[in-house]
């Protein structure tokens, strides 16, 4: 028997991870086509027929409503209308000539910067069809031309289709009284510890402050095997974002012995293409460690079967 949760001080670091979510973007035929020509250092606008708005980017929509455009060929010189210092870069909000909206871009360089600044496009000397191939905009040089209005625009190439981006959301997880005592003992110690509820005395893997079958609190420690029993099982064809090995593979339930949860883990040493016939509930199974553990449900490599079919 061990002491319950509240009593066992941690001092455990909390779980530092990334959710990371890789996509193809779509931008459109008018983002599209700002993207691909700013690789020809050409700054693309729309002009609204109706209100004859000149707005940049270039947009599907002008900002009266009407959507009846025709893309311009802007100038790449205008005036620093704001700017705002951050502590790695500076950003500013840029008038081209003719436009009648500003452009929001960094400022690039280490210069003193005023409103009212004349200021010229300077671009990425190895373009990918990106917002950043416009690398920002710097103070003009004498030899700047003020005052082009926009032009006929003549696309030097197709607009971009889609593009590849990735969403990544950093944070820290608190592991907790429960998860960071079964984490901690399994890196240590190569040890599963449940948890006994009060009430029903049901020992509940991974470990809670509630038990999910008489909502008792629990109560102390105890320990699990880590050997148990096949439960149910999925033969994984397809693959899907987030995973973490190539299908095909096994992944099962499995109730350790002294458990009354179950766990969900990857069950190795099968032959795929036997497996829908071969396996069955009932069979008994065992944990492989991890030469190195870290602390997490992955310490555990895999099950297998402890009599192979």
């Amino acid at each position: 028997m061990h002491l319950a949760p509240d009593t066992v001080p941690l001092d455990l670091p909390p779980l530092q991870s990334t959710i990371a979510l890789p996509y193809r973007l779509t931008p459109g035929k008018a983002t599209g086509t700002f993207l691909a020509e700013l690789a020809a250092r050409r700054i693309v606008g729309t002009r609204c027929r109706r209100c004859q708005r000149v707005e940049v980017p270039a947009q599907d929509v002008c900002s009266c409503g009407h959507d009846e455009l025709e893309f311009v060929a802007v100038s790449t010189a205008g005036t620093l209308q704001s700017y705002t210092r951050m502590p790695d870069k500076t950003l500013g909000l840029i008038r081209l000539d003719g436009c009648d909206c500003d452009l929001l871009h960094r400022l690039h360089g280490d210069h003193e910067w005023a409103v009212g600044q004349r200021l010229q496009a300077c671009w990425s000397d190895s373009p990918q069809a990106q917002a950043l191939d416009l690398l920002g905009f710097e103070p003009a040089g004498q030899g700047a031309v003020a005052g082009l209005a926009p032009a006929a625009f003549e696309a030097s190439r197709e607009p971009l289709d889609s593009m590849a981006t990735e969403l990544k959301l950093h944070y820290q997880h608190a592991a907790g009284p429960y998860y960071g005592r079964l984490f901690d003992e399994m890196r240590t110690s190569g040890r599963i510890m449940g948890i006994r509820c009060s009430h029903c005395q049901s020992t509940l893997l991974p470990p809670r402050e509630l038990c999910d079958v008489c909502y008792e609190r629990t109560g102390t420690w105890a320990d699990v095997a880590d050997t148990g029993v096949l439960q149910a099982f999925s033969i994984i064809h397809l693959k899907f974002i987030g995973q973490r090995r190539d299908p095909p593979y096994v992944y099962a339930e499995v109730m350790l012995d002294g458990a009354s949860t179950k766990i969900i883990h990857m069950l190795d040493g099968v032959d795929i293409e036997a497996a829908p016939a071969r396996l069955k509930p009932g069979m008994r199974v065992k944990a492989v460690w991890k030469a190195e553990r870290k602390g997490s449900l992955d310490d555990i490599s895999h099950f297998e079967l402890i009599d192979p079919i």
